[in-house]
């Protein structure tokens, strides 16, 4: 019987969080959406074997009362579910706009919840994002002169997270430092509800956080607290954390549709090793002189000599601009109708494994593969886990943020998960 119930606002958030649980020795199943009763029973696995659930919501970027309706739907669930505490994750960059949704969903789980307070935790050590003296950094440069002060839907406009909230939130929120913690007390602090900002700059302090406030009925923040929370229920646990093997035989797609300094570099890398690219054009595929059928010629003729191939569209922020001037919205349908093709494809024709990087790139894949819910697997990097589709255990997702992973994360992907040939 699940314990944790996790709500995470996109997809590959989620699958962040569900990695920090099974390492910190949970098991865990992650469902796309909320579940309805039938998707939530049938499994290739018995539902005792959920420690942790985490439902994967699109409330990161859908419009602020939706959020909140569809977080409250999913705590609803969870709670039915018999769980013991809820855990609202969002991103470690905090990258919600000054209308929300970070503050509006939090606001309305505490008082669902019926908490007095809870924490704003963003930190995940080891990716580089931290808190110190409630300023969000991220590998030691303040958030708002980070590269994230340019994204694209989200601007980084302040690194400190109190300030951040204040437009978006109906409470106040305090910074309260690791020598503060030691006489934390609520008395403190106002009768009316609030939040607590505490500085976490290593797993150490993640450890203390958890043991002071692991049974919170409520928690927020990023995926670093995660793991140590997982760890904290380790006791309350009728049996050890099941997670399933990670590989599997049959071919390997790769799927990159992130822009992220990251995710360039990792391309670049697979190239450089010699490995098969095929690069989608967005100009040339609007204009018909790219197609699908040339790209899957391509794989098939590649995948016959035992090679994995890396399909892309990822290019550098000159190109992008230039490419969005053909028109924003239809550049973006048209590159995630294109993998999100391919990832089926693929999958019909009998691959077992599916490497996607970029979060608009693994949404429209999952949204397109129609899984409702996965078994979550050991980590290719942190952040990023094995999935395997309930009901079908030869399937191995990989989903990751475009800026995670190793420089040569593709080629640990596919060697990771090898099971050899059929």
């Amino acid at each position: 019987m699940a314990v944790l119930g996790c709500i995470a606002d996109d997809f590959t958030g989620a699958s962040d969080a569900a990695s920090f649980l099974v390492k910190g020795g949970m098991s865990v199943r992650l469902y796309n959406g909320i579940p309805n009763h039938a998707d939530s029973l049938s499994s290739d696995c018995n539902n005792s074997q959920e420690q942790a659930i985490v439902i994967a919501l699109k409330s990161r970027s859908e419009e602020r009362k939706r959020a909140v309706k569809d977080s409250l739907n999913a705590a609803d669930f969870l709670l039915d579910r018999g769980v013991k505490q809820i855990y609202f994750k969002y991103c470690s960059t905090f990258d919600s706009t000054p209308q929300g949704n970070i503050g509006p969903v939090a606001d309305a789980l505490m008082e669902l919840t019926k908490s007095h307070y809870t924490l704003l935790c963003p930190s995940l050590p080891v990716n580089g994002r931290t808190v110190s003296n409630g300023q969000l950094m991220v590998n030691g440069v303040p958030l708002d002169e980070s590269p994230m002060r340019n994204h694209p839907l989200n601007p980084m406009w302040d690194c400190r997270i109190s300030k951040l909230m204040e437009p978006q939130s109906h409470y106040p929120a305090f910074t309260i430092s690791q020598a503060q913690l030691t006489a934390f007390s609520e008395a403190d602090f106002p009768t009316t509800p609030f939040y607590l900002i505490p500085d976490y700059r290593t797993d150490t302090d993640g450890e203390r956080i958890a043991s002071l406030f692991g049974r919170l009925p409520l928690l927020t923040g990023g995926s670093g607290l995660l793991e140590h929370l997982a760890r904290s229920w380790e006791h309350h646990l009728p049996m050890s954390g099941q997670i399933p093997k990670s590989p599997t035989k049959g071919y390997a797609l790769l799927l990159a549709g992130s822009c992220s300094k990251a995710t360039l570099a990792q391309i670049a890398r697979y190239q450089s090793d010699g490995h098969p690219c095929y690069k989608l054009n967005p100009k040339d595929m609007l204009d018909g002189r790219q197609t699908l059928d040339d790209a899957w010629k391509f794989i098939e003729s590649h995948t016959a000599a035992g090679e994995s191939v890396l399909v892309y569209s990822s290019d550098t922020p000159e190109k992008v601009k230039e490419f969005q001037a053909l028109g924003k919205e239809a550049v973006a349908e048209c590159l995630e109708h294109a993998t999100a093709w391919l990832a089926k494809k693929a999958v019909e024709s009998g691959y077992t494994r599916i490497i996607t990087a970029g979060g608009e790139t693994s949404g429209a894949v999952t949204k397109k593969l129609g899984f409702s819910s996965y078994w979550i697997g050991e980590s290719v990097a942190p952040g990023v886990p094995i999935m395997v589709p309930s009901g079908r255990p030869d399937i191995r997702l990989i989903l990751k943020s475009g800026n995670f992973g190793q420089e040569d994360f593709f080629n640990h992907a596919i060697s990771i998960t090898d099971g050899g040939r059929k």
